[in-house]
């Protein structure tokens, strides 16, 4: 986080929460958003790229869905319409006190609430609907056929087949009902409170609908698996490790959430990265 905001995202700030005081504003730079903070008052999330400019106003109606399906903890709700700047699409959202957990601290019948109220939220049509399909991609293919056939093939030799036997390993999986995946459940978009309450849960862009255990593996990367362990039923916790290995969890939401890989090379090394460096896991 820095406290100087570049002045163009200052002004659309400004923009958009007129009133509010410029002088607390902080800037953070998020994955897809840069984002200006207005701390206790709100903050706006600005797109950086065409791409995410064009995705705004789904995140941002995911955001209004979501808020409003009676999940036990707060979401960021949209507080003004979606609005261009030139090129670059901002909005602002309500403001989440608390603050992220430690790695590898975590209450696991807390994080076992957080886990079983995303899995037991309704499905509805509205929900359904914001989301899309997470399992296919827009040109039709199976998110599993690409990491198959563009991902594996540009592994390392001596990863190659212990790719494809990872991959196996979760397509083999038995098939459980889809349920609301938050896909990057970890470190500062979990908001505790001082005395270890859960308040809510920011950044939804990577949400969708698929197995719950995945949201599982992000917590053991983030508060240990241990506390994982005691935080969720023993089938679970297997399917857990399972996605998990299938190239690193993290790695592996980006092909679930049904867009085509933006740079397959670059992806790549990541993996490999992973591979290398959990090659007992």
């Amino acid at each position: 986080m820095s406290d100087r905001v570049p002045a163009e995202l200052l002004d659309i700030a400004d923009a958009l929460m007129p009133g509010a005081s410029l002088d607390t504003a902080r800037f953070v730079q998020g994955g897809m958003h840069d984002v200006v903070l207005f701390p206790g008052v709100a903050a706006v999330r600005v797109s950086r790229r065409p791409s995410g400019a064009e995705a705004l106003p789904r995140r941002t109606e995911l955001l209004r869905v979501i808020a409003a399906s009676g999940l036990p903890f707060a979401v960021p709700e949209p507080l003004t319409p979606v609005t261009m700047f030139d090129e670059r699409a901002a909005v602002a959202v309500s403001w989440l006190d608390g603050a992220g957990l430690p790695d590898g601290v975590g209450d696991p019948a807390r994080l076992g609430e957080l886990l079983q109220a995303l899995r037991e939220l309704p499905v509805t049509a509205q929900l359904r609907a914001v989301l899309g399909t997470p399992r296919t991609y827009t040109d039709g293919h199976h998110w599993a056929d690409i990491l198959a056939e563009e991902v594996i093939p540009r592994l390392p030799g001596k990863w190659r087949d212990e790719g494809r036997r990872r991959l196996e390993e979760a397509l083999t999986l038995r098939p459980v009902p889809d349920s609301l995946v938050h896909g990057d459940l970890g470190g500062e978009n979990i908001h505790w409170s001082k005395d270890g309450k859960l308040i809510g849960v920011l950044d939804w862009d990577r949400a969708q609908l698929f197995d719950p255990a995945v949201d599982t593996a992000f917590l053991g990367w983030v508060h240990g698996w241990d506390n994982v362990r005691e935080a969720v039923d023993g089938e679970t916790y297997r399917r857990a490790r399972v996605w998990d290995r299938a190239f690193g969890v993290t790695h592996l939401v980006a092909a679930l959430d049904g867009r085509p890989l933006a740079n397959v090379e670059s992806y790549v090394r990541h993996i490999v990265a992973w591979l290398e460096q959990n090659a007992d896991r």
